[in-house]
């Protein structure tokens, strides 16, 4: 609580803020962040998506940015060095950290968790604030963003955005739970929460404010004023499309793509998904 009421402070002061207090700050905020002791949000069961957000964390990655000052970072080629803020480094890893980097161009950045067991696939990238579960696997060319949260056991496919959500500090920022599937090429942005277990199926775009067509239940999934759309547990989720049925949409025949739950996940799903096992 001390950390985060100096962030506070920091943050409402913006750049009247002295200037290495802040820095001080950041690099403690990072510490917390890498060690998973602290997290842009948390689970709550009293909330309606079963999570609340922790806006001093955002506040503080905010802080990190403003008293930052732009430097070179070792690269390859000496005639052409990475140039980030300083306060912004690459998390230090090592064998001990139990963390599989395939070589081949990721870059994780201090002050993302990264539990045991956790394997990157060249080329990903994870950023500040973000947290993933133990035994999680990131694939080639996903994203995790600023302050995202990915549970336990899941698996971000190939090309798969979890779009980070930094501002409005107060939003809760995407989220996927343990077990998921995450397929290839799909996009998960401003806030949209994937229950336990659920699969996500390749090329399929959630937003926080995306309806979402539950064929087994013969219901819309539409999220509450000021809640994100939320995935339910188990849930198989693919992309669909539905009918123009304003203005000129039916005469020209237009569609809308839209996310569509065919299915929970059953046995014939869950062996499926075992598969992964075999490349951990």
């Amino acid at each position: 609580m001390q950390l985060a009421e100096r962030i506070q402070q920091l943050h409402a002061q913006a750049a009247k803020a002295d200037r290495e207090e802040a820095r001080a700050a950041f690099a403690a905020l990072r510490r917390e962040l890498a060690a998973g002791r602290v997290r842009a949000a948390e689970p709550d069961p009293s909330s309606p998506t079963g999570w609340r957000v922790n806006a001093w964390v955002k506040q503080g990655i905010l802080v990190g940015f403003r008293c930052g000052d732009v430097v070179a970072f070792d690269s390859p080629s000496a005639d052409s060095p990475w140039l980030d803020k300083d306060t912004l480094p690459l998390r230090p890893l090592s064998t001990a950290s139990n963390v599989r980097v395939v070589p081949g161009g990721s870059s994780v950045r201090d002050g993302a968790f990264l539990g045991s067991g956790v394997i990157c696939m060249p080329p990903m990238y994870i950023n500040i604030g973000a947290y993933v579960g133990d035994g999680s696997l990131i694939d080639s060319h996903a994203l995790v963003g600023s302050c995202a949260q990915v549970g336990s056991g899941v698996h971000v496919s190939a090309g798969a955005q979890i779009g980070g959500v930094l501002e409005p500090v107060g939003a809760l920022p995407v989220i996927v739970e343990d077990d998921a599937l995450v397929g290839g090429n799909t996009g998960l942005y401003e806030g949209a929460v994937v229950k336990r277990r659920a699969v996500i199926g390749a090329g399929t775009v959630l937003t926080g404010s995306t309806p979402i067509y539950d064929l087994p239940q013969g219901r819309i999934i539409r999220p509450a004023a000021g809640e994100p759309t939320v995935v339910p547990e188990g849930a198989v989720v693919v992309p669909g499309a539905r009918a123009v049925t304003s203005g000129a949409g039916p005469d020209w025949g237009l569609s809308l793509a839209t996310p569509v739950i065919v299915k929970y996940r059953d046995d014939r799903t869950d062996t499926r998904t075992e598969l992964e096992a075999w490349i951990r």
